[in-house]
């Protein structure tokens, strides 16, 4: 079984309630996928068998080979990309 967590606001009580619900339950695993506030070791001593370094990679216009088109536009994932005037 597999049970989230989320909320898109900050400060909602997420890590409390994921902490807590997961100590209540036998060989659980708890995953927190929070990149800017990790810290469920705040509520519990957490013994890691492996430690990974993650990122996205930022895209990066080559403003020298751009000519204002704005085809990347079309395939930027999340339209994280925009043409800048």
């Amino acid at each position: 079984m597999i049970i989230a967590v989320a909320s898109g606001k900050g400060g909602t009580g997420k890590t409390t309630v994921a902490v807590n619900f997961a100590l209540s339950l036998r060989n659980a695993q708890l995953l927190n996928c929070d990149i800017e506030e990790p810290n469920p070791h705040i509520f519990i001593k957490l013994h890691f068998k492996e430690r990974k370094v993650i990122y996205i990679p930022i895209p990066q216009v080559d403003e020298s080979k751009c000519n204002g088109c704005g085809k990347y536009q079309e395939v930027c994932a999340y339209n994280a990309c925009r043409y800048r005037e």
